[in-house]
This record gives structure tokens, C-alpha cells and sequence, in this order.
């Protein structure tokens, strides 16, 4: 068994809260294959990937991290829905049924939700079938995700390494699903104790140490040579006080030909980020409007989530839309260079040492009840590039691709920006209490991806 990173032992606490699982939509051409087909192929295929055949164990009493070991799946563990012939409509109803839904990583950190023989699926000719991977936030951030997923539908035979995995892959017989190990538990509890004294005196001392690097990021930040970090941003109709109900989360996509977000001087997160800007300004008119984006780090890290959120203003004081994308672009560049500078990792060594019972002691005082007054962003904007469209499922060609961030205590509406081969999926996750019809928010979407990219194009700006 393997010890969890910190980061990933945080996403897992605040999982028992609220669910803030991670949900990849694949839309396929429908070959004709049976529900059990596509079980067994999906089966066969998990059993060979390293990532989904691992279930997480907790630790008594918090005195460790929890662990990951590995076990033996079948389909009882790894379908959820699994439904025929429905038109796209009720898939998207259904879709956002699952994200009021949250898995227990200890029993199983993923599950694959099948709609065979679907009608009527954006950008497709002719039946599909549309895949909803759900996976544990403890496992993997986006980007990680995505590579579950590359090698889950992988063509042919081929079953691709995901990513360089943070998980000891010591070779060790797999525990049936359902079995217990308690003798597990109680040595990993005792290790813990063990390490309690020394995990303590490493907080300290690198805590003194970060305290360090924050004033030297201050000073130097006054001094011009870093640059400054965001003005938060004020709660607005997109962040009201209330929680989320299980049944209220509302789902809906757009697919694009990759052509409409992929103008020559402009990355797609910018032009996707410039015309749901211009959505959101009309959708929920507000003076300041920004956005968290997160953005994977260098190298391969030690956790599955790795990555930092940036804070971009969304610029709707702008109205020349070719300078909004300017600016979106440079506060892109500007957070980067903040957010993976060196003086930034000396909290993240901090993270990486505190005992675990003090992390999940911290979870779960937090207050996830209340909205602050200053706001990292007021939506997030998740984007990630899948790859080519090479992938198939028994025998029909992937389509498109789609993703859901989460929602939480304070964002109530948030984006996933997804591409695939030549396509490029914007996704919409809203409580129903600030966007009861996705519907008319896509609508907005279309209209400013339209007009962000003529502007774009011929320098009109589209100011009006």
C-alpha cells in the first residue's frame, strides 16, 4: 500500500462534506455493442490500468494518511447507469442527476455510467453512446483524468501508462473488493504514531521557513520583480449563500468545431475565456467578474492533484473584445509566472509534512457554509486539451469530449473548456437556483463564441 500525497488526502476529506468528484463525458458512435459487450471490454480494460484498480483505506483515527492498495473490480462495483435508447435531453438530465452524486474512494474511486443507442447527441450522426467516467478527486486532477481516460479507451490493444503515478506499484496479491484488512490499519496507525514526533518538528521548521518566503514574495512583489496577485473579487448573483441541494445541479454542453475557438495568436483557453466572459456579462451583469482557472504544474509531482488555481479578472469593464482577449491573455501569463514561481513551493513543503491528523482536523472545522466577502473568482474555467480523437469504444469512433467542474459553497456556476481531435466542448455545471435552464445560458455561450471569433479575426473588436 502507498501512502496518499497530502494534496490527494485533502480532496478525499472534503469529499465526505460535499462531492467534488471529477466527471469525463465521452460521446461515441454507437457500434451496436451490447451493455455486457461494452462491460466486458471496459472490464478487461480497467483491470489493466494500474489507476483504477486501487481503492483507498483509511487510517484509525486520522493518526496516518490514508493509503492506497490495490483490489480486484467487477462490474457491480464499476457501472452506475447503464440505460438505452433515451434522447439526448434526458442523457443531459441524467447528467446532471450524477453530479449531485459523490463516490466513497474506499469502496471504489471510479465508476463508468453507460447510455447506449443515444438520439440526437451534439455533434454526432446516427446513434452514440455516451460514457460518464466519475472519478474520485483523491485519484486525479484534470489532467490526470485525462490520461485515466486516454488509456481506458485507448484503440486496438494498447493499454498506455496514464501518467508517471504516485502510487509504489511493488508487486503484491490484490485484495478482493469487499475484504478487510484491519491488521493494515493497525500498523499504518502505529507508523503514524512513530512519525507524529517528526512530522511536528519538520512543520515547524518549515513553517518558519515559509513565513520567510512570504515576506521575501511581498518585498519583491512591491519591488516590481513578481507580479502582484489578483484584487479578489465581490460575491454576486453567481455566488449566493446558500448550499447546493443534491437534486439541484443542472448540466448542459456545447460542442464546436475547433476551427470557431482556435484563432492564430490566441490560445483556445483564451478565446474560450474571452466569449464566456461576454456570456457571463450578460447572463449576470456585475462590475468585476473573475474567474478561477486551474493550472497543471511542471513536471510530474508527487500527488495525482497537481496543480494551482489562478485568479483571472474576466475584464467585462472591457468592452473591445480583441483587448479583453489581450488582457485575458497577459493575466494568464502574469498569474503563471506568480503561481510557479520558487518562493511560492516553500508553503507547499509545509503541506507536504503536517500530520495527518491535524489536515483532516483543519477539514473538518472548515466553514463551507458561509460565502466570504473577497473571492478568488466568482466561476471556474477548467481547461484541459484530451488529445487526439483517436479513441474508440467496441468499434465506434469517439465524437466529443466533455468535463464538469464541481460546485461548491461558493461557486454556483462553473465551465469545463475540453477539446478533442477538432473539437472543443464547453460545459455548463449550475445550481438550478442561479441557472434553472442551461438552455438559455448555452445560447449566450453560442452567440459570444460567434462574436469572439469574428472579432478575433478581422480586428473589429465587437464592441458593441
Amino acid at each position: 500500500m502507498t501512502r496518499l500525497a497530502p494534496r490527494d488526502a485533502t480532496m478525499y476529506w472534503l469529499s465526505r462534506r460535499a462531492p467534488n468528484d471529477l466527471f469525463l463525458v465521452y460521446c461515441f458512435a454507437d457500434s451496436g455493442a451490447s451493455a455486457e459487450d461494452l462491460r466486458t471490454i471496459l472490464v478487461d480494460r480497467s483491470a489493466r490500468i494500474d489507476d483504477l484498480r486501487l481503492r483507498l483505506r483509511t487510517v484509525a483515527g486520522n493518526l496516518e494518511y490514508p493509503r492506497w492498495e490495490f483490489v480486484e473490480f467487477g462490474s457491480r462495483q464499476l457501472f452506475g447507469h447503464e440505460e438505452v435508447n433515451l434522447p439526448w435531453p434526458s442523457v443531459s438530465a441524467r447528467l446532471g442527476e450524477l453530479l449531485g452524486t459523490g463516490l466513497d474512494a474506499t469502496r471504489c474511486p471510479w465508476r463508468a455510467h453507460v447510455f447506449r443507442g443515444v438520439d440526437g447527441a451534439p455533434a454526432t450522426d446516427g446513434p452514440a453512446v455516451v460514457v460518464v467516467l466519475q472519478l474520485s478527486h483523491a485519484l486525479a486532477d484534470g489532467t490526470r483524468a485525462a490520461a485515466i481516460a486516454r488509456a481506458l479507451f485507448a484503440p486496438g490493444t494498447d493499454f498506455p501508462k496514464p501518467v508517471d503515478n504516485p502510487v509504489d506499484h511493488s508487486p503484491e496479491k490484490p485484495t478482493a473488493c469487499g475484504q478487510l484488512g484491519s491488521a493494515v490499519v493497525d500498523n499504518s496507525a502505529i507508523a503514524g504514531i512513530a512519525r507524529f514526533p517528526n512530522q511536528l518538528r519538520r512543520t515547524v521548521i518549515r513553517g518558519t521557513a515559509a513565513g520567510r518566503a512570504r515576506r521575501e514574495l511581498a518585498e519583491r512583489t512591491a519591488a516590481g520583480e513578481i507580479p502582484a496577485p489578483t484584487v479578489p473579487f465581490a460575491p454576486t448573483a453567481l455566488n449566493p449563500p446558500h448550499p447546493v441541494d443534491a437534486g439541484a445541479h443542472r448540466a448542459g454542453v456545447r460542442v464546436y468545431d475547433a476551427a470557431a475557438l482556435r484563432v492564430p495568436g490566441y490560445t483556445v483557453t483564451v478565446s474560450a475565456l474571452t466569449a464566456i466572459s461576454r456570456a457571463l456579462e450578460r447572463f449576470s451583469p456585475a462590475d468585476r467578474l473573475g474567474a478561477q482557472v486551474p493550472m497543471a504544474l511542471p513536471g510530474a509531482g508527487a500527488a495525482g492533484n497537481h496543480y494551482r488555481g489562478l485568479s483571472i479578472d474576466l475584464r467585462v469593464d472591457e468592452p473591445d473584445l480583441r483587448a479583453r482577449a489581450a488582457a485575458l491573455a497577459e493575466s494568464l501569463r502574469t498569474r503563471r509566472a506568480r503561481a510557479t514561481h520558487p518562493l511560492q513551493e516553500a508553503q507547499d513543503a509545509v503541506d507536504a509534512v503536517v500530520p495527518a491528523i491535524f489536515a483532516a482536523r483543519d477539514i473538518a472545522r472548515a466553514d463551507l457554509s458561509s460565502v466570504p466577502g473577497a473571492l478568488d473568482g466568482n466561476t471556474v474555467v477548467s481547461s484541459v486539451h484530451r488529445g487526439p480523437a483517436d479513441l474508440a469504444l467496441a468499434g465506434g469512433a469517439v465524437r466529443w469530449t466533455g468535463g464538469f467542474p464541481a460546485l461548491g459553497t461558493v461557486m454556483h456556476l462553473t465551465h469545463g473548456v475540453h477539446g478533442l481531435g477538432d473539437t472543443v466542448t464547453l460545459s455548463v455545471h449550475a445550481d438550478a437556483a442561479v441557472l434553472p435552464d442551461p438552455e438559455r445560458y448555452l445560447a449566450l455561450l453560442d452567440s459570444a463564441v460567434a462574436e469572439v471569433g469574428a472579432a478575433l479575426r478581422d480586428g473589429s473588436g465587437g464592441s458593441t
